[in-house]
């Protein structure tokens, strides 16, 4: 009972992970943005148009004049889904009994990939099966699916991203923070900063064993998910290792921001646990959608450093984009970088209670 931190994350980590996982983990792919190329523009088309635009998981987005902007939607990550309709589609379909149509999506999430595709095949069924109940003729309509960056719909591609996210933010915050308050705890922590070697060094060089660790993690990692996993680094290799360096220093800042708050490795473990690495499993998209999730835990999801990292990740190793399209993820780590240092330099006690 005296130690009321460690009490207070006891009691309040079950209501934090039933709130959690009650919200966040879900299945359901919500408010999917899809784009149109249609040549044909006859009534069998806007029906299908129309019917996606009616139902509550779909939002039309934009009309495309040609399917070259279609891979340009998805870089800028303005679409789900993108419906591309053969030429003649109704007067295929009338005359011939079948007409195509593709649904290109992105594949990088194997698993949204899949709902998505399979709400919008779902859609389609019904009203080919709206036809064949007015008309004797047996009308067939044939989705084709493609899957951009990851045709081949391996786990891999998805679960890769977050697991390095996974992985650093353990090394460096929860690792970090445990051997600065086992010094703490010790008493040797009290013998060092009575050492002529400055104090800001001393915890400094705390954290350098970790950074090394973690950069060997790192090289770990990209070896086994390209050469084991079969997952491709299709962008640039030298800004996967710069954006990483700087989620490792996000991470060794809020090891160290921990270690300053709590006096105990028990109390450092459990807040690392509940505000680092429970939310990165949950609220980071690594596992589940973001855009699923209730506004409030949207926004929690906004000050998370791994959900900024995944997503940098996906685009420049997954994708194979040009570190144009991540300018906004740098900038927001970068960030977290200065103002987590500027809260560690004044929350450090240069002398023990």
């Amino acid at each position: 009972m005296r130690d009321l931190r460690t009490m207070l994350i006891l009691l309040v980590m079950p209501i934090i992970q039933i709130i959690l996982f009650g919200f966040a983990i879900s299945t359901e792919v919500k408010e999917v943005r899809f784009a149109v190329y249609d040549p044909s523009k006859d009534i069998s088309t806007h029906s299908i148009i129309n019917r996606l635009s009616a139902n509550k998981y779909f939002t039309l987005t934009e009309i495309l004049p040609s399917v070259t902007g279609i891979e340009k939607l998805f870089k800028e990550n303005k679409a789900d889904l993108v419906l591309v309709f053969e030429n003649r589609f109704n007067e295929n379909l009338y005359h011939n009994g079948k007409a195509s149509l593709q649904l290109i999506v992105d594949g990088t999430d194997s698993n949204t990939a899949t709902i998505i595709t399979g709400y919008a095949n779902n859609i389609i069924a019904s009203y080919q099966y709206e036809l064949l109940k007015d008309n004797e003729i047996p009308y067939q309509i044939i989705p084709e699916t493609k899957l951009l960056y990851n045709p081949q719909m391996k786990s891999a591609y998805n679960f890769v991203p977050g697991v390095m996210g996974l992985i650093l933010m353990l090394i460096c915050a929860m690792m970090t923070s445990i051997s600065i308050v086992r010094e703490k705890e010790q008493g040797t922590m009290e013998l060092l900063l009575a050492s002529p070697m400055k104090p800001l060094l001393i915890i400094f060089s705390k954290a350098i064993p970790y950074l090394v660790l973690s950069v060997i993690n790192l090289a770990t990692i990209l070896l086994l998910s390209v050469y084991l996993l079969k997952v491709p680094i299709l962008g640039s290799f030298l800004w996967l290792v710069i954006i990483s360096l700087i989620f490792i220093l996000v991470a060794l800042s809020l090891g160290l921001l921990i270690s300053s708050l709590v006096r105990t490795q028990i109390a450092a473990m459990l807040a690392s646990g509940l505000i680092l690495m429970m939310p990165v499993v949950v609220l980071s998209g690594m596992i589940f959608p973001i855009e699923n999730m209730p506004l409030l835990l949207q926004g929690i999801s906004a000050v998370l450093p791994a959900r900024w990292y995944i997503s940098a990740i996906r685009k420049v190793m997954i994708e194979g984009l040009d570190v144009a399209y991540v300018v906004e993820e740098i900038g927001v780590l970068l960030a977290m970088v200065f103002v987590l240092m500027i809260i560690n330099l004044k929350k450090f006690k240069y002398r023990l209670e």
